[in-house]
């Protein structure tokens, strides 16, 4: 018979908005916080699954919405 029992995971996510889980009871490496979900394995990869939606790292959206913004902006221009 084995000892095992399943281990509890956080979901944790960096500055980028990229989630990722880790095992609850270790140190956070540096550059991630904790977003609030705790569980198994499988809860946390499912929360992740419903929450993470665009897999763009945030720096990018930003970007991206920056540019949609501007090319709007001179489309609107009189000519």
């Amino acid at each position: 018979m084995s000892d095992h029992t399943e281990s509890v995971y956080r979901v944790v996510l960096n500055d980028e908005e990229q989630y990722s889980i880790w095992q609850a009871e270790r140190e956070l490496p540096a550059g991630w916080r904790a977003e609030g979900t705790q569980g198994s394995k499988e809860e946390c990869l499912d929360h992740i699954g419903r929450v993470w939606t665009d897999m763009r790292p945030a720096s990018l959206r930003r970007r991206m919405e920056g540019e949609a913004a501007g090319r709007a902006g001179r489309q609107s221009l009189p000519v």
